[in-house]
């Protein structure tokens, strides 16, 4: 199958989840685009990788991957979305071994894959099947919103809300959420208010 090259055009708050947001990939070469929903942590990872000014006390998850992959000679050469299931985007990132040429997929969720190819300044693909299934067609120009839609300073951003915010039903499919994403921390702090609120 053909790849098929993807820009970064936009991260936006989502009108539909709670502490989400969309990042909208542009079809290099075309008028689709393909959008993604990722968490507040990733978007404020991708969006400090793009903007270049923000330097963050710690390094962050994507910052710590370049440093050890730098330490050890080790280069992520570009990112596919491979697969697209039940609405749920998978991708892989392709790296090499700079001293032995060999090369290795590694399997990733979508978000951490585009954020670390923008911290390596590869590019990133899907295949056709992908972006005819999920892609949107963007027909007027001021559909695109800027990367500056997502405020970067840590204290300005948009905080999630705190989970004793929603009702039960909702943190039971935010429970099963969380562990479909491996978020055992998060899963772990639902799981707990959801206890809590049994005892009362």
């Amino acid at each position: 199958m053909n790849f098929v090259e993807l820009n970064i055009a936009a991260i936006k708050q989502s009108d539909s989840q709670n502490n989400a947001y969309v990042l909208l990939l542009d079809e290099t070469n075309g008028e689709r685009q393909l959008p993604i929903v990722i968490g507040w942590c990733e978007a404020r990872s991708i969006a400090i990788a793009l903007d270049g000014s923000e330097k963050p006390d710690r390094p962050l998850t994507h910052d710590l991957f370049r440093t050890m992959g730098d330490k050890f000679n080790i280069k992520v050469d570009k990112i596919v979305i491979h697969t697209l299931i039940e609405g749920i985007f998978h991708a892989a990132f392709h790296c090499i071994n700079q001293n032995t040429k060999e090369e290795t997929e590694i399997d990733a969720r979508t978000s951490d894959a585009i954020a670390i190819a923008i911290r390596y300044g590869c590019p990133i693909f899907t295949y056709e099947d992908i972006l005819s299934r999920a892609g949107i067609i963007v027909n007027n120009i001021s559909n695109k919103s800027n990367i500056d839609d997502l405020n970067l300073e840590e204290n300005k951003m948009a905080k999630p809300q705190g989970i004793n915010t929603f009702t039960t039903t909702k943190l039971k499919k935010m429970l099963q959420k969380a562990i479909e994403e491996e978020n055992y921390e998060k899963a772990s702090e639902i799981r707990d208010e959801i206890n809590k609120r049994k005892g009362e």
